[in-house]
């Protein structure tokens, strides 16, 4: 990858994008992770108003330690960078207390972390509204078209997507480029919706490296009788998280009505 010309093509478009639509700049949710880094640093690049913003919810230690890192890095190196922090653990406890949960053990968890998921894009809408920002997202394309793993109109609702034609090695890519912190280029990636700090490779069962490779095979139209071992579990994992969640990366079904019912 051509990591200059990539981020200067990202910038651009991003800052042509927010002039067209009359913005003032871009609302991002630092989550400590490499994708809202490397988004947030592309959009400091356009000299447009950034606003960071950290929404703990049950945070594990360590991705706040990151979060606060980067942010801080940021601002010390672009004069377009702010931060707010927003604690959001109140809110999703309020939440909790007024929700049906007894009986549904095998999927309140999940429902709830979700539940974060929104509750953090309702806050990024608000300081979007507040302040006449564009939400930026996050995802990259192993996430976004590959096995969905995101939150319909949680960190799935944005604006744009700057990294979304990225994959996850690229986007490391990227950091490495712009500085982006050691330990955030180090860390396990993960989506921190369970208020711990487990991987996405656990959550899973593949690493982004397989994922992306199972990626590749499947646009070349590869199926599971072309592998064994390892290679053959990747790519079922694969299909299996690509299938479930189709629902996520097509347009939302509309039920179309003949025109003589009207």
């Amino acid at each position: 990858m051509q990591t200059e010309k990539v981020a200067n093509h990202i910038v651009n478009w991003l800052k042509d994008y927010a002039t067209k639509a009359g913005v003032n700049g871009f609302v991002i949710g630092i989550s400590g992770g490499v994708d809202s880094a490397v988004t947030s640093s592309l959009c400091a690049r356009t000299g447009l108003n950034v606003l960071c913003i950290e929404m703990p919810i049950h945070q594990a230690e360590s991705h706040v330690t990151r979060a606060q890192e980067h942010i801080k890095q940021l601002k010390e190196r672009f004069s377009n960078v702010s931060d707010i922090r927003t604690n959001l653990t109140p809110v999703f406890e309020a939440f909790k207390a007024e929700v049906i949960s007894e009986g549904y053990q095998t999927t309140v968890d999940m429902a709830l972390a979700n539940t974060r998921a929104r509750l953090r894009m309702t806050t990024l809408y608000y300081y979007a509204g507040l302040y006449k920002l564009l939400v930026a997202g996050t995802g990259n394309k192993v996430e976004d078209f590959g096995v969905g793993f995101y939150t319909k109109y949680g960190d799935g609702g944005v604006d744009l997507s700057p990294i979304a034609d990225l994959l996850k090695s690229q986007v490391y890519e990227l950091g490495m480029y712009l500085e982006v912190p050691d330990s955030i280029l180090k860390a396990a990636p993960s989506d921190g919706l369970f208020g711990d700090a487990r991987s996405d490779e656990a959550q899973i069962g593949a690493s982004y490296p397989e994922l992306e490779w199972a990626m590749r095979m499947d646009e070349k139209g590869k199926t599971l009788e072309d592998f064994s071992d390892r290679e053959k579990e990747v790519f079922k994992i694969y299909k299996r998280f690509n299938n479930t969640n189709k629902h996520k990366m097509l347009p939302i079904p509309i039920c179309n009505i003949l025109k003589e019912m009207l």
